[in-house]
């Protein structure tokens, strides 16, 4: 265990301390934490010269920290931050991972703009709330037996924390009545999941909110145990008495593994009452989501996302309009569906291993009334081996990879494709980084990118980018 004061910041959240040993300096890094903050932290890995913490109490402020009307989550860690502190750091620690892991010494001068998220209070449209056997005493610092709902511990994965008022983060009338669900669920008699016992009947509580309806779809997560016990139609009416006409449905899910997840690869899920989907709108474009859709959570921030990936695609319509589009990664199909609406004559090609997504994408295509549109249920790299016709005839291509990046077989056969251009959407810089560097060594260049915030109060920032074919 060590008390350390936090003097720097690295890409990803991680805050760095330093002590001084016989050895000479030896950094701490503390993942969640702010220069100026004196932290309690607990050593997972370490080497001669640097530790791996985890955070498990922040013990004093950084100066720069202000008060704020929320009830402090885990999962928003630089709330009493300002947000244009939050830019600086995010900014900086970004353009150095570049310069460290992607080669480029003047990444500074390809930067295009920091794109701020319209909303940094309440922006999220989907939120998971955990059940839990073991709570927190907070003035006597120590787990106690007691019905939780809310989120996990900071650095715990069995002891959960009320969530009493507003995060700040998701939707304030629905977390300021959580409290009352709890209650309820409590008042059965029905015991929460109790993590080291791997036993119990409530587990989740997932809920996803539509910003153009504003109708809240909820999804009820527990064991068959006693599942008889338990009157769902009863519960959705308890929900209906609280949300009124907001309540769009009711899902339940069966969940007996013991993996810590809302979704069981084994359970199933019904529709208790309502519908089991709900719409939402992004560049006057509408998309029905279900409770297993990929969405993108900040749906207000999204649209600053998609209009910078729509203008660096379109800044030279040649390499568009008439000829084909590969929009890799695809999801539920909504860059290329944006494109479409925008292009002349197009063929966009959208690829995605996860079936759900395909699905959805087609649908939304057609609610959309856009053509021009082929969608793939396959894995990138098998599809591009089983489709070679495609080599030298893409004018564009866009990727949108998950958090691990393109895969570098893959990766070898997006740049054997010879597009002229590329559009590179990344959540997650440190493995775009890279990545340019391989697309570098095989003739990529470049031109510009973005930051987008699409989590405020998190580590958490979206880099676009565009290169080009030397």
């Amino acid at each position: 265990m060590l008390e350390i004061l936090i003097k720097d910041y690295a890409f990803g959240g991680k805050g760095i301390g330093k002590i001084q040993n016989e050895h000479g300096e030896f950094v701490v890094f503390v993942p969640n934490t702010l220069p100026g903050q004196k932290v309690k932290a607990q050593v997972q890995k370490a080497s001669k010269t640097f530790a791996e913490c985890k955070l498990l109490e922040v013990l004093e402020s950084s100066p720069n920290e202000t008060e704020v009307p929320y009830q402090e989550i885990p999962g928003a860690p630089y709330i009493k931050l300002p947000v244009e502190l939050q830019h600086k750091y995010k900014k900086q620690s970004t353009l150095e991972l570049f310069r460290r892991i992607g080669k480029v010494e003047n990444i500074e001068s390809y930067f295009d703009e920091f794109v701020s998220s319209p909303s940094n209070f309440h922006y999220r449209n989907k939120m998971e709330y955990a059940f839990s056997a073991i709570g927190y005493d907070h003035e006597k610092k120590t787990d106690v037996d007691e019905f939780t709902l809310g989120f996990k511990k900071r650095g715990t994965w069995w002891c959960g924390d009320d969530l009493k008022k507003d995060s700040g983060l998701f939707d304030e009338a629905l977390e300021n009545k959580l409290k009352l669900i709890k209650e309820y669920c409590q008042k059965t008699g029905l015991s929460p999941w109790h993590g080291p016992k791997k036993e119990g009947f409530f587990r989740f509580l997932v809920v996803r909110k539509s910003f153009k309806t504003n109708q809240l779809l909820f999804n009820l997560v527990t064991t068959s145990s006693e599942l008889e016990q338990f009157d769902l139609k009863q519960f959705a009416e308890f929900l209906v008495s609280l949300f009124g006409d907001r309540v769009a449905g009711l899902l339940h899910t069966t969940n007996d593994e013991v993996a810590d997840r809302t979704i069981a690869t084994t359970g199933e899920i019904k529709l208790v009452y309502g519908e089991d989907k709900i719409v939402e709108e992004l560049l006057g474009l509408n998309f029905e989501i279900s409770m297993k859709s990929f969405f993108q959570t900040n749906p207000q921030s999204a649209e600053k996302l998609y209009s910078k990936v729509l203008e660096y695609a379109l800044e030279r319509k040649d390499t568009i309009d008439g000829h084909i589009v590969l929009d890799l990664f695809c999801g539920t199909g909504t860059i290329g569906q944006i494109l479409a609406s925008e292009t002349d004559n197009a063929q966009i090609v959208g690829v995605d291993i996860v079936e759900s997504a395909i699905k959805d994408a087609r649908e939304n295509a057609s609610r959309n009334n856009i053509s021009g549109l082929k969608f793939h249920a396959s894995d990138v790299g098998k599809f591009l081996k089983e489709h070679p016709e495609y080599q030298n005839k893409i004018g564009t291509v866009i990727l949108d990879p998950a958090r691990a990046g393109v895969a570098p077989k893959t990766l070898k056969k997006i740049i054997d494709l010879g597009a002229k251009r590329m559009v590179y959407v990344s959540c997650n810089p440190a493995t775009q980084a890279r990545d340019i560097e391989q697309l570098a060594i095989d003739g990529y260049a470049i031109k510009k990118f973005s930051l987008v915030d699409q989590f405020p109060h998190t580590s958490h920032v979206e880099s676009v980018m565009l290169l080009e074919r030397r």
